[in-house]
């Protein structure tokens, strides 16, 4: 029995995983749980102050979990600046079993270039525009990490998300500083699986195909989606990951 681990991105929470948590829940055996865990500054910690470091956050993750009362082994599925703290916790924890690093990118490895693509740079200083009201927000979030048509109901659950937890600017800062100065050391101890979407418009396949070179672990690759993978294809991630997973754990 297992314990999986849901880390989100950049100022995402547990709830932005929408039904993907449930459909993964469903796929796993008897006794296997799914736990969504909210980084500070985000989700049910919206009023903390995020760590600037990915150690730190790793260190935060462990605390939630622990208040959860969870058992090991843990799988830890992770989206972008998640995909970090997945990487850094598995090098930590011996009781990381597995993990599954989706869209992410690390120094080192690829270049800053790849790792938040220049056509994005518009989009998201319009982002961090004063004023700009929750649900256009959320909307262009939406069309910079999602590759699916009408989206409209989910930027609706998105801009309710945002109303109950605001991240403020400050803690989108400390992330993205956290991101941009984390440097692993090489691969985890713990079998990795790494997705990514050949189309993200936000960070270049290109860095999860140098992680996979470096590191010599298993990448699939989705054709269209976009940034955010568990949204566009919750299926095929979930597919992926039990396949993967089944390999591992359970070959006869």
């Amino acid at each position: 029995m297992s314990t999986w681990v849901l880390l989100r991105g950049l100022a995402r929470e547990a709830r932005h995983w929408g039904g993907f948590a449930r459909d993964l829940q469903q796929r796993l055996p008897p006794g296997d749980q799914v736990l969504c865990v909210d980084l500070p500054g985000t989700g049910s910690l919206w009023h903390e102050p995020s760590p600037a470091s990915v150690t730190g956050l790793v260190q935060a993750a462990r605390r939630e979990l622990a208040l959860l009362r969870s058992r090991a082994p843990y799988v830890l599925v992770a989206l972008s600046l998640g995909g970090m703290v997945a990487r850094e916790w598995a090098g930590r924890d011996p009781d990381v079993a597995a993990s599954v690093l989706i869209n992410t990118s690390l120094g080192g490895v690829a270049p800053f270039w790849q790792r938040l693509r220049p056509s994005s740079y518009p989009a998201l200083l319009a982002l961090a525009r004063p004023g700009l009201a929750l649900l256009p927000r959320e909307q262009r979030i939406l069309r910079l990490t999602s590759n699916a048509p009408a989206q409209e109901e989910v930027a609706q659950q998105w801009t309710a998300i945002a109303a109950t937890a605001p991240v403020s600017r400050l803690n989108v800062l400390r992330q993205l500083l956290a991101a941009a100065r984390y440097r692993p050391d090489g691969p985890a101890r713990a079998p990795t699986l790494l997705l990514a979407s050949t189309r993200d418009r936000l960070v270049s396949v290109e860095c999860s195909r140098r992680l996979a070179r470096a590191w010599n672990v298993p990448l699939r690759e989705h054709p269209s989606a976009g940034h955010d993978l568990p949204l566009d294809d919750p299926q095929w991630v979930a597919d992926a990951i039990i396949r993967w997973h089944r390999g591992l754990f359970h070959a006869v």
